[in-house]
């Protein structure tokens, strides 16, 4: 058994050395995954390896041994799901991306397509593969696994990599809002790095990222009256801000989406601080205000449209703003 510990430790350094140059931006929490990945396949060795091989001194095999045995095993017993999933992961350990892909392509197919973990281990080896470039085919992979799990964190943090690419920077930011409130909870320094990335996103100011920064917020269903809807462009700008009706400017909070994505759910929260330290949570009273920019500028411009309401006058649930009137 000792030998299965020493496995298991040696997997999890090797591949924080494998991963140390990913970590920078938003590419930390892959990191993480990784790791998380690679301990679980010294795992899957410990149980369906040779548990009972001699672990005293110098009975220790080498390791690309017992990974080439394990793909002997396989070519008797190509069904063995599980045992391709472990090959494709041990194969991520070893540097050897290429047969990374051949092992979880096959895991993929005797599934049909239908476990996400497999899938965005798939598109994760391809990106090994290929030095890290995202591409059609590995968007299709995480879009494929978060479609299946939409809870699975490593598909949000991929299919958000994924939208990004493509442009669509709104979805990337929902996607990453749902990873930072889902559990596990990331790090507090991976959760700097996506919280600044999805401010990017959203083109706002962030001030608070804490975990609790989301509690209490603002519960709010936004949408287009008719006359609005014809009137504006889907490429347009929309920036719902909770301000005091007492001191209007700064606003207090603010999240930006984009005009084809209305009617939206969303939540205004402390994470959306303009300012640090003047969080949303600390007013009694606030005014949520919903305005398409038809110039994409966060000030108000004659053209515009907007919608008002006040928690003072719609309660404590979700408050309905409806984006019914034209800036003059």
């Amino acid at each position: 058994m000792t030998m299965w510990v020493i496995f298991a430790v040696m997997a999890v350094v090797a591949a924080m050395f494998a991963v140390l140059p990913l970590v920078s931006g938003a590419r930390a929490l892959s990191a993480v995954l990784v790791v998380a990945s690679l301990g679980l396949a010294a795992g899957l060795y410990w149980q369906v390896g040779s548990p009972g091989t001699p672990s005293g001194a110098g009975q220790v095999p080498d390791i690309a041994e017992m990974v080439a045995g394990l793909a002997e095993r396989l070519e008797a017993r190509p069904d063995d799901v599980q045992g391709w999933k472990m090959l494709g992961r041990s194969y991520m350990q070893l540097g050897n991306y290429g047969g990374a892909v051949e092992a979880f392509s096959k895991a993929v197919e005797l599934e049909s397509g239908q476990d996400a973990q497999a899938l965005v281990s798939l598109g994760e080896a391809h990106l090994s593969n290929n030095n890290q470039q995202m591409t059609a085919r590995e968007i299709a992979l995480f879009e494929n696994a978060i479609t299946i799990d939409p809870e699975l964190p490593a598909a949000l943090f991929w299919s958000g990599i994924g939208a990004a690419t493509r442009g669509e920077v709104m979805l990337a930011a929902d996607r990453w809002e749902k990873l930072l409130d889902g559990e596990p909870a990331p790090n507090p320094e991976v959760r700097q790095l996506l919280t600044q990335k999805i401010a990017e996103w959203r083109g706002v100011s962030v001030a608070q990222t804490s975990p609790e920064a989301a509690a209490n917020g603002i519960d709010l269903n936004v949408r287009l009256s008719d006359a609005a809807r014809t009137a504006l462009p889907e490429e347009a700008s929309v920036f719902v801000i909770a301000r005091d009706p007492r001191q209007p400017v700064p606003p207090i909070a603010v999240q930006r989406r984009r005009l084809s994505e209305l009617p939206a759910s969303l939540t205004l929260s402390d994470r959306d601080a303009m300012i640090p330290g003047r969080n949303l949570s600390a007013f009694a009273e606030v005014e949520i205000v919903a305005r398409v920019s038809v110039s994409g500028e966060p000030t108000q411009q004659p053209g515009d449209w907007f919608g008002v309401v006040s928690t003072a006058d719609e309660g404590d649930g979700v408050l309905d703003v409806v984006i019914d009137e034209k800036v003059q």
